[in-house]
């Protein structure tokens, strides 16, 4: 069984508990992070903290601990649970908003939660075929922040799903595009790669999909319409689960030539090598 760790001790998964009066139950306060290990090691683990740190300060509740405190106990959790046979895992952390005696007022008592699971797989034809996406009028509430509550997204998603594609696209009502529900947004036109980068969650993979980018082609951050990002040559989503994933439809219409672009397979082939580099590595402890 996988342990967590709650509130300062480590448990077993199904004794993982917070109180009921806790914000995060009672009002969904609270930010997180989830990242992966690649060959067991957790990737980008400091980006991460980082952007943890950066939400919770946005949200105006409290981080009472240092990053390398952070560090250490994401790392002994994960070291708890290396004899559980994962493949690979996901770590989330979660800093809660902590208990209220008013149920609605942050006082300064946040808790810390990190779960380990076994990281689950993605089906191999989002990658070889491509995915459908569908497009939602949306917009994150506190953009830069990744919190918990997942009202809207969760919405979207359902729907996307029963339309048979596998996100839903923020749009708003101006015909502007901003982020997935759980991931980025990038399109090639010819031999320019452009991304959003407004008002968005900017994602951590997305973050290193730039850096692989400078090298192999022009980059464009900048504003994307709807409507240019359907004639795009290709598209393609990225998240920490899922990595690259090419998009060969938006709603009715049809991406490029209906298939994975040269370019994105060529980035796909290239955050493989670098996660394999990563993999490679020898697990520092806590």
């Amino acid at each position: 069984m996988d342990t967590y760790y709650i509130d300062g001790e480590f448990v077993p998964a199904d004794r993982a508990v917070i109180p009921v009066t806790d914000l995060a139950v009672l009002r969904g306060l609270g930010a997180f992070e989830l990242l992966r290990t690649y060959g067991g090691h957790p990737f980008a683990l400091e980006e991460h903290l980082e952007r943890l740190q950066h939400s919770v300060q946005k949200m105006g509740l409290l981080l009472p601990w240092t990053i390398e405190e952070l560090r250490r106990i994401v790392l002994e959790t994960l070291q708890r649970n290396l004899a559980n046979g994962h493949s690979e895992s996901n770590i989330r952390i979660i800093v809660t908003g902590g208990s209220s005696s008013d149920f609605m007022t942050p006082q300064g008592q946040p808790r810390l939660l990190v779960l380990v699971s076994e990281m689950p797989r993605q089906p191999e034809a989002w990658y070889t075929d491509g995915v459908k996406i569908t497009t939602m009028q949306n917009r994150r509430i506190l953009p830069g922040a990744k919190s918990i509550n997942y009202l809207s997204a969760t919405i979207a998603l359902k729907k996307a799903r029963d339309r048979g594609a596998v996100e839903s696209l923020y749009v708003d009502r101006d015909g502007q595009v901003y982020e997935c529900t759980t991931s980025n947004i990038f399109m090639f036109t010819g031999q320019t790669l452009v991304t959003p980068g407004r008002r968005i969650l900017s994602g951590i993979t997305r973050g290193f999909i730039l850096a692989l980018a400078q090298n192999l082609f022009q980059v464009d951050v900048r504003d994307m319409a709807l409507e240019e990002l359907i004639r795009a040559d290709e598209v393609f989503i990225t998240g920490t689960n899922k990595g690259i994933v090419p998009v060969v439809q938006i709603d009715d219409g049809q991406i490029g030539n209906g298939r994975p672009g040269r370019h994105t397979r060529e980035l796909m082939h290239t955050l493989s090598a670098r996660a394999a580099s990563h993999a490679s590595r020898t697990l520092y402890t806590a």
